[in-house]
């Protein structure tokens, strides 16, 4: 009975992407292969007929885990052409699978390349896929992401945040820096990024006093740029 109510629970999850959220016909073998890696999961490692054991929450330091996803979606557009795209790439950070993620979202700038939304997820699922570490594609897409957007908070926060995990901690300062005070007093994000900040500072004055002046923060590439391969 309990398979029966997943498979069916799978059924109508997508229904929903394609009835109502209007997924592109192109994305319903990505959104399809999403939803039964999800039930080969459960079936290698699942167990309904366990009793239940609830767990404290592990919190993931991966740029692309809840949290950040969450993050990502206040800063965003709520009703943005990609969205279809976003709810199935999310799904696929959470569980870990950033390699497919990206891929889905490299389809999906390429069909809208002028939502920011889905360059700055592009971004953070590389991120995700490095280990932390900020690539030359990741770099691209939170640029061109801020070419589309220059007022949207999105891709300063993640290029700083994944600046800062890959060791790069005075470029990260520089454009959170810069986020703050263009930040509007009524923000969401303010307080969150004034926190970060300061962590930010507290870590940067560990470092020896000796240490080279740090390089420029990265430049917004032209909207005609050709994207690095990852």
């Amino acid at each position: 009975m309990t398979w029966v109510l997943i498979v069916l629970l799978a059924v109508i999850v997508f229904a929903v992407l394609v009835r109502l959220l209007k997924l592109p016909r192109n994305g319903w073998e990505w959104t399809g292969a999403a939803l039964l890696l999800g039930l080969a999961g459960y079936a290698l490692q699942g167990s309904p007929g366990q009793p239940d054991a609830p767990k404290p929450p592990v919190e993931n330091p991966g740029t692309a885990n809840a949290a950040l996803i969450a993050q990502r979606q206040t800063m965003g557009s709520a009703f943005g052409s990609g969205q279809s795209w976003l709810i199935v790439a999310d799904g696929l950070s959470r569980q870990g699978q950033y390699g497919a993620a990206a891929q889905v979202l490299r389809t999906a700038v390429h069909q809208n390349p002028k939502d920011a939304d889905l360059w700055v997820a592009l971004g953070n699922a590389l991120v995700g896929h490095g280990d932390g570490f900020i690539s030359p594609a990741a770099q691209f897409a939170f640029q061109r992401a801020a070419t589309i957007s220059p007022q949207h908070p999105g891709p300063p926060f993640f290029m700083g945040l994944a600046l800062a995990q890959s060791g790069r901690l005075a470029e990260a300062r520089a454009i959170w820096g810069a986020l703050l005070e263009g930040a509007p007093k009524e923000a969401n994000y303010r307080v969150d990024l004034e926190s970060r900040l300061a962590r930010l500072d507290a870590m940067i004055g560990t470092q020896a006093p000796a240490a080279p002046a740090a390089p420029a923060a990265p430049a917004v590439p032209s909207a005609t740029a050709t994207p690095p391969t990852p």
